[in-house]
């Protein structure tokens, strides 16, 4: 990593680099989730991009910032410093929810020009979508969903 490269840029190779070494050992075999963990450092990189894409709508980079800054907050509902890789499976739900909203305004073809994992995003994102109660617990998915809801503040109704 060079010092001219973006704190987003540097938390990405930090982080694919961890879920990396992660994946090769026993711990990937058990967790039913380590596909969308491995996706994780991509998932974070399409949410930067497309914050700085200006085909992407102001109410939507606001949804891409605070979804990016809860990956970036290594103390969250489920803390990646207590359970390493893991941890990530709050920070992927959230994605997963703001990217399912985001490509209601957004044509999928500005999302997938800035995805770089091996699946098809959107087909990820349902995937995801499906399991997040599951994999994130219904409390803190709940939880999620209140917070990403609150990263667009409300217009008061005149």
């Amino acid at each position: 990593m060079s010092p001219s490269q973006s704190k987003e840029t540097q938390f990405y190779y930090k982080l694919r680099k961890t879920v990396k070494i992660w994946a090769g050992g026993e711990q990937s075999r058990a967790n039913k989730y380590a596909d969308f963990i491995l996706a994780g450092p991509d998932l974070f990189m399409l949410l930067v991009r497309l914050s700085r894409d200006d085909r992407v709508s102001r109410t939507d980079k606001l949804k891409l910032a605070g979804a990016t800054a809860y990956f970036m907050n290594p103390v969250d509902f489920v803390p990646e410093l207590l359970l390493g890789p893991a941890g990530l499976v709050d920070d992927i739900a959230l994605s997963a929810y703001v990217l399912h909203d985001i490509l209601e305004n957004t044509d999928p073809s500005v999302v997938r020009e800035h995805w770089e994992g091996g699946a098809d995003i959107l087909d990820l994102t349902r995937q995801i979508l499906a399991v997040a109660d599951t994999m994130v617990g219904g409390p803190i998915w709940r939880r999620l969903i209140a917070m990403a809801q609150s990263f667009v503040p409300r217009v008061p109704n005149l």
